[in-house]
């Protein structure tokens, strides 16, 4: 008889190349303000947190939504009146100004996701721009002069949120949490049922799922994690204004999705500190500010067309990354 040796290749048991790469990247942020100002960088976290739930519309489900404002703004709103007239602790404002926003995507998804393409990306812009005139004329708004003077108060009663460095750690802290549960939902039987959705609607309505209704638990969340963004920028300067529900505000947050890379995991990231860095540092030129945000944006889709991140992207996944 011949003996046959069978050979078993035991599997690794370091960390993965993922693991590595995301660790990285956050100690990075953790040692971030003492090299930079803080406060840009919470801006530039509130704004990817942003761009994150927008990506998780149109680069995982397909919808492009023109409004998504409207969720950033009212949750800004709701928390800063809750945390100034109503004495709420900052982690119940902003869990109150969350939950409303998400309140406010399922009334607006309810409403827009009967329609497709140009069709429900008009009916997200037409419905912001009514609740942009509402936060304009509602009284506890204080219209163009917003609600100045928010107190930043004490995380469980006990951390003092008006340090910066406190409140820094606190905007990290959500931010990774929010991107953490974002990817689990992406890697989900959920999130592979909204691909599919994605890439071609009617065969995912031939295998029996229910369209309409994934795309609105998806418009919800994104909507909530929008809320939160805004709720958490609130506390961050102070302040909500007019701003945060113009219709500005939602080109922009297409513009950072853009340019990061649509339908990536860090690619919403890296492009809102790319508009960020370009208002802040170029603050000085006025209006040619737009005009240099054009002009970057144009070499960006001509050089990057997948987005700055997307264009790596598969470079990343061949050395087991996932961008």
């Amino acid at each position: 008889m011949t003996s046959q040796s069978v050979t078993t290749t035991a599997p690794s048991s370091g960390p993965s190349r993922q693991t590595i790469f995301v660790g990285i990247l956050l100690v990075l942020a953790l040692a971030a303000p003492f090299a930079v100002y803080p406060v840009f960088l919470m801006k530039g976290l509130c704004f990817a947190l942003f761009a994150a739930a927008f990506n998780l519309l149109l680069g995982y489900v397909g919808l492009l939504s023109f409004g998504h404002a409207m969720f950033f703004g009212w949750s800004a709103y709701i928390t800063a009146h809750a945390a100034k007239e109503w004495g709420l602790t900052p982690e119940l404002a902003i869990l109150l100004g969350t939950a409303a926003a998400a309140a406010l995507g399922a009334v607006v998804g309810w409403l827009a996701i009967r329609r497709q393409g140009i069709y429900f990306a008009m009916i997200t812009l037409a419905l912001a721009q009514l609740m942009y005139f509402v936060a304009l004329q509602a009284p506890f708004t204080h219209g163009e002069d917003g609600i100045q003077g928010v107190p930043r108060g004490h995380l469980f009663g006990l951390i003092d949120l008006s340090d910066t460095m406190n409140m820094y750690y606190f905007v990290l802290a959500v931010f990774v949490l929010a991107v953490l549960f974002l990817y689990r939902v992406l890697h989900s039987p959920f999130g592979q049922v909204l691909k599919a959705i994605r890439d071609n609607e009617p065969r995912a309505i031939s295998l029996g799922y229910q369209v309409h209704r994934y795309k609105l638990i998806a418009f919800v969340i994104s909507a909530g994690l929008s809320g939160m963004a805004g709720s958490v920028k609130s506390l961050v300067f102070q302040l909500a204004s007019l701003a945060d529900v113009h219709w500005h505000t939602s080109g922009e947050v297409v513009l950072m999705t853009l340019l990061g890379g649509v339908g990536t995991i860090f690619g919403p990231t890296a492009g809102a500190y790319l508009v960020v860095t370009i208002q802040n540092y170029f603050a000085s030129a006025g209006s040619w500010v737009t005009i240099i945000q054009g002009f970057i944006f144009v070499i960006c889709v001509l050089a990057f067309r997948a987005g700055i991140v997307g264009v790596f992207a598969p470079l990343l996944k061949k050395r087991g990354i996932e961008a």
